[in-house]
């Protein structure tokens, strides 16, 4: 009887064992192309943003030569659609675009999120209308969600602040306590906001409505070396992109370990610094090859 429950439990582990081997492998990054040139010919210099949507445009915040590019991507084919070069945004970071089509992107220089209309004109700079003091906040990311709400993750007063789609203060929600560095957030399609922290390789979260944030994970420090990017797909898997480490870290909503992508090198498909990463609903996957001064374009594989 007990060889019976002995072996049983053999093999009960490892099928789940083979299970959890399945499931770190069932998303995959296949590389399909690269960018490296404006529609003049002109080479990138070390792009550190990108954003895309699900009306085949991409926005690439080329930061060295201080401008944006749009592109246009339709079956899987990239093509150049003009630049965006403002003296309000000399050194873009983070870029993200909203369901009108405006264009938000941090300035790495100024610390300050400019917002631009879908033709590249320039509108405004995010400033938090009614929000608590203390009025001076500092971005170090931002993200926008499904109906356009506006999250600053504000490194100077460590909290987060939540705006709505005129800028209009919402509410805040503080770091938790004991953290070590967050360098990024992330908004689920539950409302859900996440935290990257860096220096602890670990994500938090708060879900909808929530005032507090606790621990989605534990350390992840065997999967990630210095992370610094996070977004979420339309089913709540969360990437993280590891910037030192080159490569992507893929988690499940409860923060499961499900896989880690790519590695570091200069050939295509392989990553040298990456920085921010978006996804979009036609299963592409764009990553900012800033070390290689390139983005790359991936296919989610499931």
């Amino acid at each position: 009887m007990v060889r019976v429950f002995v072996h049983a439990l053999i093999v009960a582990c490892v099928v789940l064992s083979s299970l959890e081997a399945l499931g770190a492998e069932r998303t995959r990054l296949r590389h399909l192309t690269s960018i490296y040139f404006d529609e003049k010919g002109t080479s990138f210099k070390n792009p550190e943003g990108v954003a895309c949507n699900d009306s085949s445009t991409l926005i690439v915040g080329d930061t060295r030569n201080g401008r944006l590019l749009r592109y246009t991507v339709e079956d899987r084919t990239v093509k150049p659609a003009g630049e965006i070069r403002a003296p309000q945004l000399p050194y873009p970071i983070r870029v993200q675009m909203d369901s009108k089509g405006d264009i938000f992107a941090l300035d790495g220089k100024q610390r300050r999120i400019a917002r631009f209309g879908a033709g590249g004109q320039f509108k405004d700079y995010v400033n938090p209308e009614g929000a608590p003091s203390p009025a001076t906040f500092i971005p170090r990311s931002f993200k926008i969600d499904r109906n356009d709400n506006l999250y600053i993750l504000d490194i100077f007063s460590a909290r987060v602040l939540v705006l709505g789609p005129e800028g209009k203060f919402q509410r805040q929600l503080e770091f938790p306590k004991g953290y070590g560095f967050f360098s990024d957030l992330a908004v689920d399609f539950k409302g859900a906001i996440f935290l990257l922290d860096s220096v602890k390789a670990m994500v938090f979260v708060a879900a909808k409505d929530s005032k507090t944030f606790t621990p989605l994970t534990q350390s992840l420090r065997e999967h990630l070396s210095f992370s610094t990017y996070l977004t979420t797909d339309s089913r709540g898997i969360l990437y993280v992109v590891d910037e030192n480490g080159a490569g992507v870290v893929i988690l499940g909503q409860d923060g499961s370990f499900l896989g880690r992508q790519l590695a570091k090198g200069w050939n295509e498909g392989l990553l040298n610094y990456p920085s921010q990463m978006c996804l979009n609903e036609k299963g592409e996957a764009f990553i900012a090859d800033k070390g290689n001064s390139r983005v790359q374009v991936f296919s989610i594989i499931k």
